[in-house]
């Protein structure tokens, strides 16, 4: 898939897991890059623990729709959220499995499937919290849609002033997740 293409984007896992913070993250470092961006977060009544999803469009051309219905890619951060949005994947996308805790294996043999163990991959390395970070750092070193220093200025910007002293981990986190491969 070709970076200059438009990435419609679904991130969808359990609340807290951090799903709506990436793709906040990813749809500022494509405004940083001059794109055109949507954000829409999706979240069951219960928040942490319930479900959440979240629809990040990047584009050259203004966007007609922020709903991602037929994604590109998809970041599955646990098994519910695969079997959801598996089938709705555009033919030649890219989805991304948190390994260590889905165990199924995707049948479709017309998308690019990367197994990432990530949880796994964060408390290992100390970062518990950040298997979300690790995740999005696959997915750049997949499809690099924009510079390295937007998508670390998107991190700053997100990261909130409270939590100032994360950056230096959620930066450890990205580049581990550009280094995993199955």
């Amino acid at each position: 898939m070709s970076v200059e293409k438009d990435l419609n984007i679904v991130l969808a896992g359990f609340g807290g897991q951090g799903i709506l913070f990436a793709g906040k993250v990813l749809a500022y470092a494509g405004l940083q890059e001059g794109k055109e961006i949507s954000w829409l977060p999706s979240y069951g009544p219960e928040m942490r623990g319930g479900t959440a999803n979240c629809s990040i469009c990047i584009s050259k051309e203004p966007i007609g729709s922020p709903l991602v219905v037929t994604p590109n890619v998809l970041v599955a951060m646990n098994l519910p959220s695969l079997d959801k949005f598996i089938d709705a994947v555009e033919p030649d996308g890219l989805v991304l499995v948190d390994s260590s805790l889905i165990d199924k294996k995707v049948t479709r043999t017309d998308v690019k499937v990367c197994y990432v163990p990530a949880t796994r991959m964060a408390e290992d390395n100390g970062l518990k919290g950040l298997a979300n970070i690790i995740l999005m750092g696959r997915l750049y070193e997949e499809l690099p849609f924009c510079s390295e220093k937007n998508l670390d200025a998107g991190l700053q910007k997100c990261i909130p002033a409270r939590k100032a002293d994360m950056l230096e981990k959620n930066r450890q986190a990205f580049e581990l997740g550009r280094a995993s491969k199955e």
